[in-house]
C-alpha cells in the first residue's frame, strides 16, 4: 500500500456515521472498527482520509441493511495539510464501500474525491467524478 504525503488530521472516530456516496445500495453507514489500527489500550480509535474502516449499513436498501462492509473513507471535514504548504477541507464526511482487494462495490461515485485517495486506490480514481 503507497504511503501517503500529506499530514492527515484524524478527523473521524468510532460510532461517526457517513454518507455513504456510491451506487452500492448503502446510504448511510456507520463505523464500527478500524483495519490495521494499532495504538494504546482502550485508546478510541481515530480514521482520516484513505483509511480503511469496518461499517454497518444503518440506511439503504432491504438488501444492504445491518450489513457489515468494509470501506474507505473519501472525504472528511476536518482540514488536512499537503506537502504544499495549503490546507484542504471538505463540505462532508464520506465514504465508499470496497470489496477485500479493494475494489470498489459500486460503479459511480458521486461527489469528489482526495487525491490521496486517488493514489493508494486507482480503481476507485477510475470510477469518481472528482478527484481535488
Amino acid at each position: 500500500m503507497k504511503g501517503i504525503e500529506s499530514k492527515i488530521t484524524r478527523g473521524l472516530s468510532t460510532g461517526s456515521r457517513l454518507i455513504c456516496d456510491d451506487n452500492s445500495g448503502a446510504k448511510i453507514i456507520q463505523i464500527i472498527g478500524v483495519k490495521k489500527w494499532r495504538s494504546r489500550k482502550s485508546r478510541q480509535p481515530k480514521v482520516g482520509i484513505a483509511d480503511v474502516v469496518v461499517v454497518a449499513v444503518k440506511k439503504g436498501t432491504p438488501q444492504m441493511r445491518k450489513k457489515v462492509e468494509t470501506a474507505v473513507i473519501i472525504r472528511q471535514r476536518q482540514t488536512i495539510k499537503r506537502p504544499m504548504g495549503y490546507r484542504l477541507a471538505f463540505e462532508d464526511n464520506a465514504a465508499i464501500l470496497i470489496d477485500d482487494q479493494g475494489l470498489p462495490k459500486g460503479t459511480e461515485i458521486k461527489g469528489a474525491i482526495a487525491r490521496e485517495v486517488a493514489d493508494r486506490y486507482p480503481k476507485v480514481a477510475a470510477i469518481a467524478a472528482a478527484v481535488v
